[in-house]
């Protein structure tokens, strides 16, 4: 069996949108040597961010991975974006990771965002270690901070190092377990010399210490013991229970520091490595097999059948797609046939790739805890499984948030309409939250994400990579024209005589409204021979083509019923054309007089917002036409459920966002169709006969 030492382990960095992860990567990756200089989020020189879109936002709007060695052992590092719309990403290539580090900013503390990365470190059962960064800035507050990471998450937070000085006056880190001072260089190398603790901390070090001793000799009863009879512990004492106890989760350490100015990061660095877990320190990975959910386990070796879990696919236009997998178990060459049992098909792979940043280095294995990428796979997309095909094994990949704002496009040049289709393919086989579809009813093509910065990063990432240019609206509510009454006896006569044969139909009609989606129903119900029967497709015909475009406003007519009961006919002048214009002509006279009403799309919504916003958000749901239906609680947060007209929640996320702060979050999709009120029809007709529908 391989020893735990020789595994690579992979180390998520987590947080809110602006905390420094970014940074606090950049200043691992030079500690380690990694790089040879400290890039910078604000001066766009970054490692991580090096998409355009990320230099213009200062942003992470992607995951990114690089390795890096520390003490002879290596690492890979998941940098995660906090910020809302790209959560999805996040989430999904967390499920790399061996172990997290959450950042947590030293002025705004604890945001939603923050929340949000906590509870998928939950959900995975992540190993996790806290940063506070930024204790460099103007109000910056480190105690503060552990007082609201306690009350925010209910857990026992355990300090090992804490702070020299503040604000400006950051200078190094007192290391607890070795009462020592780490004194740093004011020059971002990293550099620090130990030396004593000043006496103006003596105090606030005593109670601190306490406090990490106390928390980490829960780990051990052996130590709880010695540590109760009140002997003396030594350091290394200390060091063992506390890597026992962060790696059963009874201990929750916190470290000190400014990525910015290079300060905690190498302390950082050996607690990552002491504390976090290797691979094989996970358990067994589990999935289960190809046609059933009976469980199928692997060990996390190179000497276990090889599986591996596609968790992230990229798309370049020259080089094609780039797909990225975390080898669980088991190991791969280069130019290794595999087979992908989600797909059920065989799959050549080509060159295997390191990923650093934005550069692809070749590797010739992936082994057992690696994260390792192949080009132009033709099958294999995001959330597949690679496996051995006489040891078949398929994974879950964590699930996409759903989209929560939608777009209509259209392209800038008319020629360009095809290729912005087959790029938009390509952006959803690298974007799994994307979602494109085409509006049957307004002919639209409707773009979907989860939020406005998404979808304006997909356009930015549209006219980069494919050359196309498109633009975003609001889309058109897709509206419904039904009847509120019954008529019978419509009666349309289509005749014209102008010089040679003519044109005549009659047609006689019942008009019915039907119930809520029930659609259209043609009933055929004529008697004697006033109408030959080969007539009666083409009167069909003629009223479904109708039926596309409605009378009332330029929307589809839906939820009637026509019952055909009679007509006349000519023997010469009648013919299949005749007959379909009559009978258009006549659904829109029978509709005109049985009181054309308008339908609009409902919306189900379980909306979460803190409670401070509850009664916030509730008043605007009844602005908008909704209904609240009920309200659960789940934690801090309420859960509202409400049925709100699709017109009236176009662009929710944009208000939920400025409603709540940020904190606040929905899902959505369509239940049913209700009657527009009167008023509301007016305008809307008005609008239609403006827009020439």
């Amino acid at each position: 069996m391989i020893k735990k030492i020789d595994q690579i382990r992979n180390i998520g960095l987590i947080g809110h949108s602006g905390c420094g992860k970014t940074s606090l990567a950049e200043a691992i990756l030079f500690n380690s040597k990694s790089t040879n200089r400290l890039g910078r989020v604000d001066d766009g020189n970054s490692i991580m961010d090096f998409e355009p879109e990320e230099i213009k936002r200062k942003a992470s709007l992607s995951t990114a991975f690089h390795p890096y060695k520390w003490k002879s052992r290596e690492f890979n590092l998941v940098d995660t974006p906090g910020e809302n719309d790209f959560l999805s990403d996040t989430k999904i290539c967390l499920q790399a990771a061996e172990g997290a580090v959450v950042v947590i900013d030293a002025v705004d503390s604890i945001k939603i965002g923050t929340e949000k990365v906590w509870a998928f470190s939950d959900e995975y059962n992540l190993p996790r270690l806290i940063v506070i960064n930024k204790l460099d800035r103007e109000r910056a507050d480190f105690y503060k901070v552990l007082e609201e990471i306690e009350s925010t998450f209910s857990v026992k937070v355990t300090p090992l190092y804490l702070p020299i000085g503040a604000e400006r006056d950051f200078t190094g880190v007192v290391d607890l377990i070795r009462l020592k001072a780490n004194l740093y260089k004011n020059d971002g190398t990293g550099s620090f010399k130990e030396g004593e603790i000043p006496d103006s901390m003596a105090e606030i070090v005593d109670k601190w210490r306490e406090n990490m001793v106390e928390n980490i000799v829960e780990a051990n009863d052996d130590i709880m013991e010695k540590y109760l009879d009140e002997q003396e512990l030594t350091p290394k004492e200390i060091e063992d229970t506390f890597i026992e106890g962060m790696k059963s989760g009874i201990v929750l350490p916190v470290i000190p520091g400014s990525a910015t100015l290079n300060i905690g990061v190498k302390q950082l660095l050996d607690i990552i490595d002491q504390s976090l877990p290797f691979p094989i320190e996970r358990g067994k990975v589990k999935g289960h097999k190809v046609d059933s959910q009976e469980e199928v386990e692997f060990d996390v070796v190179d000497e276990s059948p090889f599986s591996a879990l596609i968790f992230k696919t990229l798309a370049d236009p020259f080089a094609g797609k780039l797909t990225l997998f975390k080898v669980m178990s088991g190991k791969i060459d280069s130019e290794s046939t595999i087979f992908n049992s989600k797909k059920k098909v065989k799959e050549r792979l080509g060159q295997l790739l390191l990923i650093e940043g934005k550069k692809q280095t070749p590797i010739n294995t992936a082994s057992a805890g690696n994260i390792a990428a192949v080009a132009k796979l033709k099958e294999t997309t995001t959330g597949d499984t690679f496996c051995q095909g006489d040891n078949p094994i398929v994974f879950r990949l964590a699930e996409p948030f759903p989209p929560t704002i939608s777009f209509a496009i259209e392209a800038t040049e008319k020629e360009n309409e095809d290729k912005v289709y087959s790029s938009l393919a390509r952006l959803v086989e690298e974007d799994p939250t994307l979602k494109v579809d085409r509006d049957q009813s307004t002919s639209e093509i409707i773009l979907s994400g989860t939020g406005q910065i998404h979808l304006e990063n997909t356009k930015d990432k549209l006219r980069r990579k494919f050359g196309v240019e498109i633009n975003l609206k609001t889309p058109k509510v897709p509206y419904r024209e039904t009847i509120r009454n019954t008529r019978e006896k419509i009666i349309y006569r289509h005749k014209k005589q102008s010089g040679g044969r003519g044109q005549f139909a009659e047609v006689h009609f019942d008009i019915s409204p039907l119930k809520r989606g029930e659609g259209f129903v043609f009933d055929e119900a004529l008697t004697g021979m006033n109408v030959p029967r080969n007539f009666v497709p083409a009167v069909e015909k003629g009223i479904i083509e109708t039926m596309r475009s409605g009378v009332l406003a330029g929307y589809p007519a839906v939820d009637l019923k026509i019952r055909f009961y009679d007509g006349k006919s000519h023997e010469v002048d009648s013919s299949e054309m005749a007959f379909k214009i009559a009978a258009s002509m006549c659904f829109k006279k029978a509709v005109q007089e049985a009181t054309p009403i308008l339908l609009e799309p409902i919306m189900s919504m379980e909306i979460t917002v803190p409670e401070d916003v509850m009664g916030d958000t509730i008043g605007d749901l009844n602005g908008r036409r909704g209904r609240v239906l009920g309200m659960d609680s789940d934690g801090k947060y309420q859960i509202i459920k409400a049925e709100v007209p699709m017109a009236e929640v176009l662009r929710y996320s944009l208000d939920l966002t400025s409603i709540t702060g940020g904190r606040g979050s929905f899902q959505m999709k369509q239940s049913h169709y209700e009657e527009v009120p009167p008023q509301l029809t007016e305008k809307i007709v008005a609008a239609s006969k403006e827009e020439g529908r």
